[in-house]
């Protein structure tokens, strides 16, 4: 190759090198590059579960925030302050928080839920719903000598909804005339459900029930075979609970496998 051809070559190298940069970097910051691997991973954290859709104008927002950084961190850098003993705390914190997200995340790769799981747990849930739901109103009060008084107005004629409105100190259900729409028994404190299991359609007790939030006046409205949502409905809400006792049992594990001389508060 005569030096005609070498210097061509080596001009057409030189061209081609920052072509090259380009494709592997998104900016260059006083000769330095920002990665493109970085903005890929900043756009997956932006645009993580689907709480941003990926534009061509949130791309662009991303661009800018990290060429900005680039700039900042070389201004930081030329001061030295990552020898600063805050920011070197700071990043330790930051390194364990990432090494934790990635032991767990390494956890659940490993342990995935399995269909069978889903389905036993979905089982047990259908089984502590029972057969029936009720659709029952109740009044709620403080003393039993409230609860005897306003059941001796129901028995004067007074009307439930009515006292309900008036008299019930439960928030969520004073206004709707107490009523608590339809719901299993195993939504209620013990000492309710069995008494409004008890009731007939149409009827009140006549008997203040006393529970931890105080004496109740119960009217059962009506009955009827329970509505449960099929699997696949609620599966990935299944699923989420099940992953989730997972990581808490091999987090638990780990804990009492530790041999520590510190005391844990619970």
């Amino acid at each position: 190759m005569n030096k005609f051809n070498l210097t061509l070559s080596v001009l057409a190298l030189a061209a081609a090198l920052p072509l090259a940069a380009q494709a592997q970097n998104v900016a260059l910051v006083n000769n330095k590059p920002v990665p493109k691997a970085r903005f890929e991973a900043f756009m997956t954290q932006v645009t993580k579960q689907g709480q941003q859709q990926r534009t061509p104008e949130l791309e662009k927002q991303v661009k800018d925030e990290l060429v900005l950084r680039e700039i900042f961190v070389q201004e930081a850098e030329k001061k030295g302050l990552q020898a600063n003993e805050e920011y070197k705390t700071q990043m330790d914190i930051a390194r364990q928080s990432l090494l934790i997200r990635e032991l767990f995340n390494e956890f659940n790769k490993k342990n995935p839920v399995s269909d069978a799981e889903i389905q036993s747990e979905y089982d047990k849930v259908k089984a502590t719903q029972g057969e029936k739901e009720y659709r029952a109103r109740h009044i709620l009060v403080e003393k039993e000598d409230e609860a005897k008084a306003l059941i001796t107005e129901l028995k004067g004629g007074a009307k439930f909804e009515d006292l309900a409105k008036k008299a019930s100190k439960d928030p969520g259900s004073a206004q709707n005339g107490g009523d608590l729409d339809w719901a299993a028994p195993a939504n209620f404190v013990p000492e309710f459900s069995q008494a409004m299991a008890a009731l007939e359609k149409g009827k009140y007790t006549e008997v203040a029930v006393k529970s931890q939030f105080g004496y109740h006046i119960i009217q059962l409205d009506d009955v009827r075979q329970a509505q449960f949502p099929a699997l696949e409905e609620v599966k990935p809400q299944l699923q989420q609970r099940l992953s989730q006792q997972k990581l808490t049992k091999y987090r638990d594990d780990l804990k009492a496998k530790a041999k520590t001389d510190y005391k844990f508060s619970q």
